[in-house]
């Protein structure tokens, strides 16, 4: 049994990939993407068609809407080689506001339910995980519309998801290392910090025992890996989001991946209850450098790319 095939008797593996091509070599449950694979992926030959079909189909509506619309092409290629879900974000640039957060996510599903798609069952919404991001996705999810939180960095921002009630959070794992590596920098040992000891993975645990112990529902989906062994050391996490490189790094290797988390071991876990309201999020988040730094950088990165994929557009 190699390594993906192991993961998955414990794990629903989802591809993190633009690449709806790929797909097919790893059979993921689930697909994630978002601005910068959505931006990476129509730079390719094969896939710059669908952006200048796009933008040909809808000429002379607002690019905002333009740019849903190629997001919601992708989204539903990659429905057509996935049994599962798949995550479609809304704009970063809007992260910080409730409303048009909201309005954005409506106007995506109706665009999927346009292309008969039971976005009940086969979409999620992805959200930043900013306080007006979380009170979006809260009531998203009170009409109906499940939601992927995203740029999740910290404690606080799990916490505050569950008590909204979202369907599913995105810890960042690998994004997390960076930061604790570039921080260390000369002092990091990069054996010390591996596997079960690596701070994404401490992270995702400590989010992952939380939920479990006091049954929460909301599922948790490591995301950003670096590496393999990142992946092998949350194996038991409800979902894992890998991109097509690791996928194939898990295939092509028959060395043991062990059952790490376990939700039944959780729930004797001795872990005290903890509920923010905004002001306690936002001291709370700004206690943790790393997830307030990677938290305002992933927007950034986010919105630029936002903004490369309206010039091809506009230059389309």
């Amino acid at each position: 049994m190699n390594q993906l095939d192991a993961l998955r008797q414990w794990t629903t593996v989802v591809a993190d990939s633009g690449d709806f091509k790929q797909l097919s070599a790893s059979k993921p449950q689930d697909a994630t993407t978002n601005p910068s694979l959505i931006l990476k992926a129509v730079q390719k030959a094969e896939y710059r068609p669908l952006l200048d079909e796009t933008v040909k189909k809808h000429a002379g509506k607002p690019i905002d809407e333009v740019i849903d619309r190629l997001l919601v092409r992708f989204g539903t290629e990659i429905l057509t080689l996935i049994p599962g879900r798949v995550s479609t974000e809304v704009d970063a640039r809007i992260s910080f506001d409730t409303a048009a957060s909201i309005a954005r996510a409506e106007r995506i599903v109706a665009m999927y339910r346009a292309e008969g798609i039971d976005t009940s069952k086969r979409l999620l919404i992805k959200v930043a995980s900013t306080w007006e991001g979380i009170q979006a996705a809260k009531a998203l999810e009170q009409k109906g519309i499940h939601t992927n939180l995203t740029l999740l960095f910290s404690f606080a921002q799990a916490v505050a998801c569950g008590e909204a009630g979202v369907k599913l959070i995105s810890p960042f794992v690998g994004r997390i290392y960076d930061w604790y590596k570039k921080s260390a920098g000369a002092k990091w040992d990069e054996a010390a910090n591996a596997g079960a000891n690596d701070p994404g993975v401490k992270s995702v645990t400590e989010i992952f025992n939380y939920y479990k112990h006091f049954g929460i529902p909301t599922e948790v989906m490591g995301a950003s890996f670096r590496n393999t062994g990142q992946i092998a050391a949350l194996a038991g996490c409800d979902l894992l989001t890998i991109s097509p490189e690791l996928l194939a790094e898990l295939a092509a290797s028959e060395a043991p991946l062990a059952h790490a988390l376990d939700a039944n071991a959780a729930k004797s876990l001795d872990i005290p209850k903890k509920s923010y309201d905004e002001a306690g999020f936002r001291f709370a988040l700004n206690e943790d450098a790393m997830a307030t730094e990677k938290l305002a950088e992933g927007i950034r990165a986010f919105a630029a790319d936002a903004i490369k994929l309206e010039k091809l557009m506009e230059s389309a």
